[in-house]
């Protein structure tokens, strides 16, 4: 053994190098950024969405679960996967808004619009993103519902808020109340953990948002532009996708 094999051996700790090799694939990676929707997909789905043969696809899922990154349900004869939970989310999501941009040129008009949606606003596994939830957490903080005294938390303010529209947060789980995630697209933090995934869960439930097609985007409604409007002061331009 040399000094360096030696140096290693000696360092305790996280091994944080295995979980960088799984996401430096481009396949892999490209199946934990589909995933960022929430859903189970099948290995045959997320090969025709990363356009790789279902053989190469299974492996490479195999190494995600393995990993911790993925979870595996089964239904029947069919196989799906899932990312492993919000975590893993959040971690997806802010390694990719430090990842520098290599998407291609849009082929069409309906591809173009489609990447806007996104940008305007989409889920972030199961909390909003995009400019949209940039913009709510933007306002949360200026209206001192969240502050940043030790870190991105809800005030007391901001749970009698939350009361007040009739948003329930789950108590109990290990999952931290509030969790500060870096968008991809703005660059700058929008709100997630239970707080945020409730929050989330009540605009679709109660009609703000509508999902817009078979993507991660979202649409702010006519009643969810009135209610961001009154609530938080957010505009109509702002909330409207151009």
């Amino acid at each position: 053994m040399d000094r360096m094999d030696m140096q290693r051996a000696h360092v305790a700790g996280p091994d944080l190098a295995t979980v960088a090799k799984l996401l430096a694939d481009g396949t892999r990676a490209g199946f934990c950024l589909a995933l960022l929707d929430g859903r189970a997909w099948t290995a045959t789905e997320l090969a025709r969405h990363v356009g790789v043969a279902p053989s190469t696809a299974t492996e490479h899922l195999h190494a995600l679960v393995r990993g911790n990154l993925l979870a595996e349900e089964r239904q029947g004869r069919h196989r799906y996967v899932r990312l492993a939970g919000p975590h893993v989310a959040e971690l997806v999501e802010s390694l990719a808004a430090m990842a520098p941009e290599r998407t291609p040129a849009p082929r069409s008009l309906s591809a173009a619009g489609r990447r806007q949606a996104l940008a305007h606003a989409r889920t972030c596994y199961d909390h909003l993103a995009g400019t949209v939830g940039v913009a709510i957490t933007d306002a949360m903080l200026e209206r001192r519902l969240l502050d940043l005294e030790h870190g991105l938390g809800l005030t007391s303010a901001g749970a009698t808020w939350l009361e007040d529209l009739g948003i329930t947060v789950p108590t109990g789980t290990r999952r931290p109340s509030v969790r500060s995630c870096l968008d991809w697209t703005e660059r700058r933090p929008h709100l997630a953990g239970a707080v945020g995934a409730a929050l989330c869960r009540h605009a679709f439930d109660t009609g703000w948002i509508t999902p817009v097609g078979t993507t991660r985007a979202v649409a702010v409604t006519t009643l969810g532009r009135q209610t961001l409007r009154r609530h938080l002061g957010l505009s109509d331009e702002l909330l409207s996708q151009k």
